[in-house]
């Protein structure tokens, strides 16, 4: 098909074939459109309030039967809270009727909100804000027409009529819910719903975040934060396979960093990108995009080593981070920074030797020689003793023992909690893993969270009330009331990705499956069920989803089922 308008004289042309062929001006996402599920609170004259709960068509009408009617008395405002039940990315689409005076636009306020007391908040009240992404507008809206505004992470929406003396006539309020249209392949079931749920709920975080690139957050931090992609990844991995998201996000980052700058000016973050091609490339086997990446690892290694000193101690420059909660512990970030530049250098050395690039295989040795001449302490901090066991610079059951299950979930974090989870599978407290997942994931579940969140503390949990109310007088407001460093209050981001290591840990160290052959040719099935009577779930390969059901005899050995897809090899420990 052509496409054909006026210049001047002259008709330019172009088809829709061309187009399509330019994948950046194609959107791979679809728009849904979804209703209100409950009116949560209301002032001034509101009328017919249902009519807004029941599934639209998108399309004004000259009835005027079926109308939702705000009306001004004076200069009091009319306004609404709906609750569209679960976090969304995505805007609003509002469908107006008929009102007196007619052809007359009206203006409204309308307020985005993760939790039901943000969509009631005033702009700067508490945090509140309009980065990354505007959530506090003030629009006209047509007589008799649609209008779409928005483009966030929201799950409530409030709507204040602004005009005095006049009404507002709502046919329909729906959210456009953009998202990827990907089947979730991998799954988990176990005898523990609350388990299940927090599976779930990880997988959907990162769902949403799966949009142009794949961000860290929907409302805020709508952008590729390397390290932060790292629990990320291992989730699209666990549960979508492959999508081109993640390379382009790869790449985006790699092309937005001319080296000796370091990704989003952390040098972890620099590291977490080696670390993370190594895990596409064993998951998906995709050699050729693999070596695309050596000119750029080459270099990476050169000024990651040239930051090792003689001693073995790291000396990096940057941003020296790990993440938030540790940020002010500098003994903490220097031991973590000393194991990740151990973890990213023996990674690189891997890579190096899979592509063939012998030089940079050898710088990488070398250093890593070096740094293990020197390990750091790690303390009381859970970050470090994370870090420094995954990569055996401290043995994981010392960790574990001294740090980690220490408290239980005090003191986790929502990105490193991962990690805290991993470094405690290889000292082989399972059980206490599972506690801490149940103590710490569930807690977000139980204040009514549908994803998980930047950050979260159970010191805060007291007398706190649940995202999807207002706030009860006497209660604090999770959401409002708390929140450190760049996220205080309603800047806090509800729906962040790095929070979604639990659904990859349960699928690696719950239904033990670990890959161990590039492409996923070779997978080791060990399960560790931990307090669990039955587990089963599926993993997606580049081969086909593989199955696998573990289930607690009477004499407490665990019965394994395996039916895996032709071409891989399945070893069962």
């Amino acid at each position: 098909m052509m496409l054909c308008w006026m210049a001047g004289s002259h008709c330019i042309a172009f088809s829709y074939s061309q187009i399509a062929k330019d994948s950046a001006l194609r959107d791979e996402r679809v728009r849904e459109y979804l209703h209100p599920v409950r009116i949560l609170w209301q002032q001034g004259t509101v009328k017919n309030k249902e009519q807004l709960l029941k599934p639209g068509i998108g399309q004004a009408d000259l009835t005027n039967a079926s109308i939702c009617v705000l009306k001004n008395e004076g200069s009091a405002k009319s306004s609404l809270l709906i609750d569209f039940g679960t976090e969304l990315h995505g805007g609003l689409e509002i469908v107006t009727g008929m009102w007196s005076p007619g052809n007359t636009p009206r203006n409204i306020r309308v307020r985005f909100g993760e939790s039901a007391s943000e969509a009631m908040a005033e702009l700067h009240e508490k945090g509140a804000t309009n980065d990354h992404a505007i959530r506090d507008f003030r629009i006209q809206v047509p007589w008799l027409g649609k209008i779409q505004v928005g483009e966030s992470g929201f799950r409530f929406v409030r709507i204040d009529l602004l005009d005095s003396a006049a009404e507002l006539h709502l046919k329909e309020v729906r959210a456009i819910f953009t998202y990827r249209d990907i089947p979730y392949l991998g799954s988990f079931k176990s005898n523990d719903e609350r388990l299940n749920g927090i599976w779930q709920t990880g997988a959907y975080t990162v769902h949403l975040n799966m949009q142009d690139y794949l961000w860290d957050g929907i409302k805020r931090d709508r952008l590729v934060w390397v390290g932060d992609l790292h629990p990320e990844v291992a989730t699209v991995n666990s549960v979508f396979g492959y999508n081109n998201v993640v390379p382009k996000s790869l790449d985006l980052a790699r092309d937005v960093t001319p080296l000796p700058g370091w990704m989003s000016g952390i040098s972890t973050y620099s590291m977490w990108w080696i670390i993370l091609h190594y895990d596409w490339y064993m998951h998906h086997g995709d050699l050729a995009y693999l070596k695309q990446q050596q000119p750029y690892l080459a270099e990476l290694v050169k000024q990651i080593v040239n930051k090792v000193g003689p001693d073995g101690k790291e000396r990096m420059d940057g941003n020296r981070f790990l993440d938030w909660p540790s940020s002010k512990d500098t003994a903490a970030v220097h031991a973590g920074l000393q194991a990740m530049t151990l973890w990213s250098l023996t990674t690189a050395a891997k890579l190096g030797e899979v592509i063939g690039d012998t030089e940079t295989q050898s710088i990488a040795e070398e250093a890593v020689g070096r740094l293990r001449q020197y390990v750091p302490e790690m303390k009381q901090s859970k970050q470090a003793a994370a870090l420094l066991a995954l990569v055996d610079m401290v043995p994981a059951a010392v960790a574990n023992d001294q740090v980690l299950s220490v408290g239980g979930a005090k003191n986790f974090s929502t990105f490193y909690g991962y990690y805290m989870l991993q470094a405690m599978a290889k000292a082989g407290n399972y059980t206490g893993a599972l506690d801490v997942i149940r103590d710490y994931w569930g807690a977000m579940l139980d204040l009514g969270a549908t994803t998980f969140w930047e950050d979260f503390n159970l010191e805060w949990l007291p007398n706190a009330g649940r995202i999807d109310e207002l706030v009860p007088e006497g209660k604090k407001d999770i959401h409002g009331d708390y929140g450190d460093y760049c996220y205080v209050g309603f800047r806090h981001s509800l729906c962040h990705g790095w929070a979604s290591g639990p659904t990859a840990w349960l699928t690696e160290h719950v239904l033990g499956i670990k890959v161990t052959a590039p492409g996923c040719r070779e997978i080791v099935i060990a399960p560790n069920l931990g307090d669990l009577d039955y587990v089963e779930g599926t993993f997606p390969t580049p081969r086909g989803v593989l199955y696998v059901k573990h289930t607690r005899q009477p004499d407490g050995k665990v019965k394994t089922v395996v039916r895996s897809p032709k071409g891989i090899k399945v070893k069962r420990m």
